[in-house]
């Protein structure tokens, strides 16, 4: 039993906690707090690592205008993929139509959004953080990143002065590695509880509920592996046995938890073991939390679609399209509130006078559809990291 790797024991876990789900809804629902514990502990690690990590990779020897250049390859990277999952998402709702035969009915769908307003400058205002010691609380990993970034070009530019500085983030660094480790130890027992609160909390039916919709989103996450996230695996010449072996862990710890700061830690450090050098790892996957959310985009054009099928709403490709690109410019920068897509999704349907009543539809199941989108982001910035490696020249696997 021992040996038994980590990946066995959260499949046992997640198994474990849709049984207990079904035998035992009410003592399901009491292992909420035993789920939060879990990911409250994973969430005090994000922060100090993403600090310590960039500020020793950049402070290492590695100027400002090599991270500039891997900037602007990360965007494009971001970009194309991102564009391709918009794509492939409109067109599996476009062929399936889960929304034929759904009627939306006038619920009060608006209450249950969050509310929020995105736009260009507000997106660019929220990268530069006011405190470094706010950002930090909330665990916003964008501004802690920018912040970063801006401190270690500073260590590097004073050389030896800044040494004690960057001992101090080296260390650092280790010490949250190893904590992160142990943290790990209780993943099988975080996650069973999560899907066992969710399973008792809203029973099977959680899991057959607008089954039609839900099958074209994990179909679509499927292709979207296949066609948008593989051939990127193939190009770069990244080993996909080793690869899979490194963001597997990650991947499930996100589908299991639907949080992708969850399984942020654990994706760092496998891959910066797969060979992903260090200032890489911790500046493309939390960039990409914000900039290179796959699996949300692929949901968001799906779930757009979807709403006006349900409504009887007929949309011309000319403004599917419009719809795209105002999901590809409104879905950046927003991982850090809470049901993100949704806020975006709201903002989608009221530019383009889709009822709102749609979001309530789709809140019915949408922790199944979160855990595929949260695992599919996942699962995409770990490859981004190995690519924008590969593409600097480095070897990895």
């Amino acid at each position: 039993m021992r040996r038994l790797s980590l990946t066995t024991w959260i499949f046992v876990g997640m198994a474990a906690g849709v049984a207990l789900g079904v035998a035992a809804p009410g003592v399901a629902k009491q292992l909420a707090p035993v789920s939060n514990i879990f990911l409250r502990l994973i969430r005090s690690i994000i922060a100090p690592l993403l600090f310590s990590t960039l500020v020793v990779g950049i402070a290492g020897g590695h100027d400002m205008k090599q991270m500039g250049r891997i900037f602007g390859k990360a965007i494009i990277y971001f970009e194309v993929v991102t564009t391709l999952a918009l794509l492939l998402g409109l067109a599996a709702v476009n062929l399936v139509r889960p929304g034929a035969g759904v009627s939306i009915q006038r619920t009060a769908a608006e209450g249950a959004v969050p509310a929020g307003q995105t736009s260009l400058s507000t997106i660019v205002e929220h990268i530069f953080p006011t405190s470094i010691i706010d950002a930090l609380a909330r665990n916003d990993a964008l501004q802690v990143v920018v912040f970063a970034f801006l401190f270690g070009a500073a260590c590097a530019a004073i050389g030896p002065k800044a040494g004690p500085v960057v001992a101090f983030c080296t260390s650092l660094a280790e010490v949250m590695f190893r904590f992160t480790k142990y943290v790990m130890y209780l993943a099988p027992v975080g996650v069973g509880a999560a899907i066992a609160v969710t399973v008792g909390s809203k029973g099977l039916t959680v899991l057959f509920g607008l089954s039609k919709l839900v099958a074209t989103m994990y179909a679509a996450a499927v292709l979207c592996v296949l066609l948008v996230l593989l051939p990127g695996l193939v190009l770069f010449r990244i080993p996909a046995a080793k690869f899979y072996r490194a963001a597997r862990e990650p991947f499930l710890i996100g589908f299991s938890t639907a949080s992708s700061e969850a399984a942020l830690p654990l994706a760092l450090e496998n891959m910066e073991q797969f060979g992903v050098p260090k200032h890489i790892v911790a500046f493309v996957i939390p960039a990409g939390y914000s900039f290179n959310l796959v699996g949300s985009a692929l949901y968001l054009s799906l779930a757009s679609i979807f709403v006006a099928q349900a409504a009887g709403m007929h949309l011309s490709t000319g403004d599917q399209v419009l719809m795209m690109l105002t999901l590809m410019l409104t879905s950046k920068g927003v991982a850090g509130v809470p049901r993100a897509a949704l806020v975006i999704l709201a903002g989608t349907l009221a530019t383009f006078h889709l009822p709102m009543e749609g979001i309530a539809v789709l809140l019915g199941v949408d922790a199944l559809l979160d855990m595929a989108r949260t695992s599919i982001n996942v699962l995409g910035n770990c490859l981004a990291s190995a690519i924008v490696a590969r593409w600097e020249g480095y070897k990895v696997g």
